[in-house]
């Protein structure tokens, strides 16, 4: 108790975690949502961009959600989630995390996988709107982990959290970079160095002080990545402080609220330290559900609606 007996049964290809991984995230069709911008301005200069979407009926619960490694609130999976969420009476706050929304953001540091004060500052800033009573969590992966890093590292959480949920979270930051290195995840370690390159050459042009070009061709894998720019830029010795210091499971007994974990048994993202049996049987608020299928954010039920999407919004609308 609580360990959840999962009954997500996907058909045929869908029970291939890379298949279901890849068809998720770039052939699912788009979820129809619509969503309106609005711009959260930091005391440190900086600025978070987050896409809000409604429900139809006033409500006065809200849901934060927080995307993974290189996403943005208009990824599927955000849609998706949000959709459901909608349908089901919250307002949705999906979080795009610094430079990610379409714009490099101002600062030389940016987001990181244990980066809580920005997921406080947009807590403070539903708050100060003074409309909601209730505030859920979501977090994706690389969100999913900060979500939960926050939630335990706090003495005293905000009374209107009541809940969250982290789906497709890696527990072990540096076990997860390790999966990712393996010769079956080329396809997405490839892709994620792609893009944080990118980024890092914005950084170069835009900080000449404090990032190079011959730096930035130092970079040839996600260690790399880590070790060049997340460690210093975010205040680390280096890329296994940066994990060691940030990995959320162990956070996870001192969260006081329900959560839900909600990771597939053949995603190949995670690692043995992401399914936290023991932690989840001597808790009373950790909820994990490990099902055999799902991939990495990859729970495909019908294009419409996925399993994790329904799972989410059943338990942030549970009494427990």
């Amino acid at each position: 108790m609580p360990l959840i007996s999962s009954t997500y049964k996907p058909k045929g290809v869908f029970k291939n975690g890379h298949f279901a991984t890849i068809y998720s995230a770039k052939l699912r069709p788009i979820p129809k949502l619509k969503q309106q911008r609005e711009r959260l301005k930091l005391d440190d200069g900086d600025f978070l961009d987050i896409d809000f979407s409604f429900s139809k009926k006033k409500t006065q619960k809200i849901a934060i959600i927080l995307h993974g490694l290189e996403g943005n609130a208009q990824r599927r999976y955000i849609k998706g989630q949000a959709l459901q969420l909608t349908k089901t009476g919250w307002d949705v706050a999906a979080v795009n995390f610094r430079g990610c929304s379409g714009e490099p953001n101002n600062l030389f540091a940016s987001y990181n996988a244990g980066k809580t004060e920005d997921l406080d500052s947009v807590v403070k800033f539903l708050q100060d709107k003074n409309k909601y009573t209730t505030i859920s969590l979501l977090g994706f992966s690389l969100g999913g982990n900060l979500m939960l890093k926050y939630l335990g590292e706090q003495k005293i959480i905000s009374k209107e959290i009541k809940k969250a949920v982290a789906i497709s979270t890696p527990l072990n930051l540096k076990g997860t970079l390790e999966s990712l290195s393996n010769f079956d995840n080329w396809i997405y370690r490839t892709s994620f160095l792609h893009n944080l390159r990118k980024k890092l050459n914005i950084k170069a042009k835009q900080f000449p002080d404090k990032m190079s070009a011959a730096a930035v061709k130092q970079v040839k894998s996600l260690l790399d990545f880590d070790n060049v720019y997340t460690a210093p830029a975010h205040g680390f010795k280096d890329a296994y402080d940066y994990y060691k210091q940030n990995s959320s499971k162990q956070f996870l007994p001192n969260i006081t609220i329900p959560v839900l974990i909600l990771n597939a048994k053949n995603d190949s993202f995670l690692t043995a330290d992401s399914y936290p049996y023991k932690i989840a049987q001597n808790s009373k608020n950790i909820y994990l559900e490990t099902p055999e299928y799902g991939g990495h954010v990859g729970f495909h039920q019908t294009n419409k609606i996925y399993y994790s999407e329904k799972r989410a919004a059943n338990f942030l609308n549970e009494i427990h």
